[in-house]
């Protein structure tokens, strides 16, 4: 049997290091599609990017790209591994951490002799891995005088953030080793959010009033009851301090949240807050003037909010836009750009005022759309304007294949050279799939969703609501049309589509990663563990449910027989189903852990506690493996049977676990993944559980226990090359 973790032979020879291409991503935070000229959107002629601009009229852009999950941290996840939030185990910014042990594009790029380099936003919590070179801006970072965190240390810089990002790019470029390809990952903190500009662009925009978009004041109505729930209006979420970049108190707190002052002033040297309050009070004090003498009632304000945003954001737009030029500027004149595949994106779109707000999340138009410029002379035809449906799931596969490096089949992605080249295949995604987990932050609700090329399904756990759109006659999606009969064959088809993308993409309880921290023992086990981890060490690890943490308990003196001189270590949790075992796994439970062999059983509490469909528990099973071959490729893994529950063979549970065993004993490939059957221990002739070795028909006593230990002991022995105990 073919392992789990393969690599894909492409169809095109490998390059040799000469002709391999160049690969400059430039990557830039929360740039809607609106805030890009070459897209063509309502502010094109008033906020022009000629220097995006340039990519897209020397090469191809984008019109139908779209985000796995409209959040910084999971977006960039997704960008570096190929793969959709729950695989790579960043669903969300509450906690999430980048398991850098994992396979990334920049790893095997690093491998087939390119230079990695990674300067800029990172947002992944860990550090960069992967990178010959990292400077990354520590969190969100600054946008004036920010600092910089690097494998030296960390340093702050003078001056505007885009720009010294520029400046440390074009400075790479021209230090590095010019004998071999590079990858560089360029990647700007604006047009974040507090939307900061630079000094010499406080000015821009003066005197423009920029159009409104027609659902700045959006009812909500029509669509799901969460929307109305969210914190992320211009009405009524924008800060004083923080977001409008007024000094001092909130001087009305009916119309602004007087959530944090505008930090960046205070990032300011002398001289630039000097610059800074010579622009910026005069407007200030107008304001504030109409507003003490009632000029301004609460649409007014409203719209005054708007503008104001909406030029800030534009002003930080401009100057990555200039940073494009430079570095654009440099591979002309360094004789580069002949050779260099030029990409531009952003983490997701954003939204600048539609549906009166101002943030992302949502899978509506504006945050699930991504900006993808490329150009590649030779290549991408100049002027191309492609409608395929694609993803960020495609980058890392994309750059592979560029670099003609094989693809492991465990990326989720697909390679965009084709369609680069202008030859969409016939097989090519006719939807895409979207999942959003539901943060704290802007209260905006837990949805997934698919958006094919005319229509749009979204649906709201929580809720139990769906909302589909046709974006066709609707492209507002002001109107759900789920409940119209008229529909009704398309939101039948939708739905197929939906769970046929959840389970192309693997997703569902069973393997979307969670904890169990609201249980306070489950949680200080889990941070005991990673301390564990840590120390290193080990060369056998147990992973699994209450059955393998029993090994603590009516199992310790089996355990201290065969396992304490062989420098073991348990990761059983009770009462833990494969999404959990998933989770802890990506969390640092693997941090310094190198064994020999892993000993993997898990899924009985799938069967029993939510008797899920065998085909789903086998599906977390399967993840779990690819993860293990994936992060300690050295290592064997010994995949047990689930043990049987329940007095006889007939039980509902007993045969549930019976069938997700007849699926996962073929995960095995006989060599990293040995599959090994023990539910015959513990059965008589009749295949009847005896309650001498499992009182409750679930759970072994040292007797069972010690059966166990047996079963398994000769395999163990032989996979970790250590001598049987009698």
């Amino acid at each position: 049997m073919r392992p789990l973790i393969l690599l894909a032979a492409l169809a095109a020879p490998v390059l040799f290091a000469a002709e391999r291409p160049n690969i400059l991503f430039i990557f830039s935070d929360d740039h809607a599609l609106n805030a890009i000229s070459a897209y063509g959107g309502p502010l094109k002629d008033l906020a022009p990017t000629p220097n995006l601009d340039r990519i897209a009229r020397d090469g191809a852009i984008f019109t139908r790209s779209y985000c796995g999950n409209s959040i910084c941290g999971p977006s960039r996840a997704t960008v570096l591994t190929g793969k959709h939030s729950h695989i790579n185990g960043f669903p969300d910014n509450d906690g999430s951490r980048f398991d850098g042990s994992q396979t990334t594009f920049p790893k095997l790029l690093q491998k087939a002799g390119y230079q990695t380099s990674l300067i800029g936003k990172w947002h992944l919590v860990s550090q960069p891995t992967g990178f010959d070179h990292w400077e990354i801006l520590p969190g969100q970072g600054s946008y004036y005088n920010p600092e910089f965190v690097s494998a030296t240390g960390r340093k702050r810089e003078q001056g505007y953030c885009t720009d010294v990002i520029t400046d440390k790019a074009i400075a790479w470029l021209e230090g590095r080793d010019k004998t071999k390809p590079f990858v560089l990952m360029c990647q700007h903190k604006a047009p974040h959010r507090n939307w900061s500009p630079a000094l010499r662009h406080l000015d821009l925009f003066k005197d423009v009033t920029f159009p409104e978009p027609p659902t700045l004041f959006d009812n909500y109505e029509g669509r799901s009851g969460t929307l109305k729930e969210q914190q992320m209006s211009i009405a009524r979420d924008i800060s004083w301090g923080h977001d409008m970049k007024f000094k001092g108190q909130n001087l009305f707190p009916e119309d602004f949240t007087s959530q944090g002052a505008n930090g960046e002033y205070q990032r300011m040297t002398a001289e630039q807050k000097q610059a800074w309050d010579e622009k910026r009070e005069p407007e200030n004090e107008a304001f504030i003037a109409d507003m003490k003498a009632g000029k301004l009632k609460a649409d007014d304000v409203t719209r005054w909010k708007h503008q104001r945003y909406l030029k800030d954001y534009l002003r930080t737009v401009r100057a990555v836009d200039e940073g494009v030029g430079r570095v654009l500027d440099y591979l002309d004149k360094s004789g580069l750009a002949e050779n260099t595949l030029v990409i531009y994106s952003s983490d997701q779109g954003f939204y600048l005022g539609e549906h009166g707000w101002y943030d992302k999340r949502w899978m509506f138009e504006e945050s699930l759309s991504m900006p993808f410029i490329a150009r590649w002379p030779g290549v991408v035809k100049p002027g191309l304007r492609s409608e395929a449906l694609i993803q960020n799931i495609d980058y890392a596969p994309t750059f592979l294949e560029a670099a003609g490096v094989a693809i492991p089949a465990s990326i989720q992605g697909k390679s965009l050279l084709p369609v680069l080249k202008g030859e969409t295949p016939a097989d090519w995604r006719k939807s895409i799939y979207y999942f959003y987990s539901g943060e704290r932050t802007h209260r905006v609700a837990a949805h997934d969703g698919v958006r094919s090329e005319r229509h749009k399904l979204m649906h709201f756990p929580a809720t139990k609501e769906w909302n589909l759109f046709d974006l066709e006659k609707d492209p507002q999606e002001l109107k759900s049309v789920h409940d119209d009969p008229a529909y009704a064959p398309v939101l039948a088809e939708m739905k197929k589509t939906y769970e046929e993308q959840r389970k192309n993409y693997h997703v569902s309880q069973a393997t979307i990663p969670a904890n169990r921290f609201g249980e306070a023992w489950w949680k200080t086990r889990h941070e005991e563990k990673v301390k564990l981890a840590k120390k290193g060490g080990y060369d056998l690890v147990f992973i699994g449910d209450s059955i393998t943490q029993g090994w603590e308990g009516g199992g310790k003196a089996t355990w201290d027989k065969y396992y304490a001189h062989r420098n073991a270590l348990n990761l059983g949790f009770s009462g833990d189903r494969t999404e959990q075992v998933l989770w802890r796994l990506m969390n640092g439970e693997l941090e310094n852990v190198d064994p020999k062999l892993f000993v993997l059983m898990i899924g009985t509490n799938n069967t029993g506690h939510r008797q899920d469909d065998p085909e789903m528990t086998a599906d977390g099973i399967k993840l779990i493996l690819e993860l293990l071959q994936d992060r300690k490729p050295d290592a064997k893994v010994l995949l047990l049977s689930i043990f049987p529950r329940g007095a006889k063979p007939e039980e509902p549970l007993r045969q549930l676990n019976d069938q997700i065993n007849a699926r996962i004993k073929s995960f095995a490939d006989g060599e990293r993944v040995q599959w090994l059957e023990v539910s015959d221990a513990f059965l008589d002739d009749e295949k009847v559980l005896a309650k001498e070795i499992m009182p409750d028909f679930l759970h072994p006593n040292d007797v069972g226990y010690a059966i166990w230990a047996k079963v398994i002991e000769k395999h163990i022995a032989k996979l970790t090359g250590t001598p049987e105990v009698e």
